[in-house]
């Protein structure tokens, strides 16, 4: 696979990640840096680490999707590819893979493995449809995050896309509609122009310390 430069500073991509609509429609992405890239951001944390995440890359015939992502024209249009990011709901059928490739390679304990392994099929068995929903769509959303800081550490841009028919996405692209979620779409690709900047609230708008009622529940009309 091909190698990031390893000298990128860090601030440089977090200050510079900026959600982008217009891209070079001429540029593709090479498929091998794509895999690296999407290797890159599934380091990112998970519950057990069972990396509920799937990708759907779309580079090819992007117009199947027009009618599905109706405010989101430009970036299916310009950008290199649409990834669509699922969330696996029956991901604890990957427990026993991911476990004793940790054992193999010396990370984790064949106790703790079998720990994980006795008692976790319980576990998921008394947790409800909706509390495995909530946790893979966090850790779908973690591994978007990392997916578009990367991406830009690549030199690309991205956008998050939360605004599309979410059912009719997966069954064009002819995903089980009962075993996947969608998280988000990120579109990728080369910026055509400079991307704006943006303003965020005041750290002291968004932190309180020790108790809540500092910052949570106030409308601007009760700060000051």
């Amino acid at each position: 696979m091909m190698k990031t430069q390893q000298s990128i500073d860090f601030f440089s991509v977090l200050n510079n990640r900026h959600s982008v609509r217009h891209y070079d429609p001429s540029y593709k992405i090479p498929h091998e840096e794509m895999l690296q890239m999407l290797t890159e951001a599934t380091k990112a944390p998970s519950s057990i680490n069972l990396q509920p995440w799937r990708f759907v890359v779309i580079d090819e015939h992007k117009e199947r999707l027009k009618d599905l992502v109706r405010f989101n024209h430009s970036q299916l249009e310009t950008a290199s590819a649409m990834i669509l990011i699922l969330g696996d709901m029956n991901h604890f059928d990957y427990a026993d893979e991911i476990f004793t490739a940790a054992v193999d390679q010396n990370v984790m304990p064949q106790d703790v493995k079998d720990y994980y392994m006795k008692s976790l099929p319980e576990t998921f068995k008394q947790m409800t449809e909706q509390k495995i929903r909530e946790n893979t769509l966090i850790d779908g959303g973690l591994v978007a995050m990392q997916l578009m800081l990367v991406a830009k550490a690549h030199g690309y841009d991205t956008n998050p896309i939360g605004g599309f028919e979410r059912k009719e996405v997966l069954q064009t692209l002819g995903v089980d509609t009962e075993r996947y979620v969608p998280i988000m779409l990120v579109s990728i690709g080369k910026a055509a122009n400079p991307a704006h900047d943006s303003v965020r609230l005041p750290i002291e708008r968004v932190v309180s310390w020790n108790k809540a009622d500092q910052v949570v529940g106030q409308s601007p009309a009760n700060t000051k």
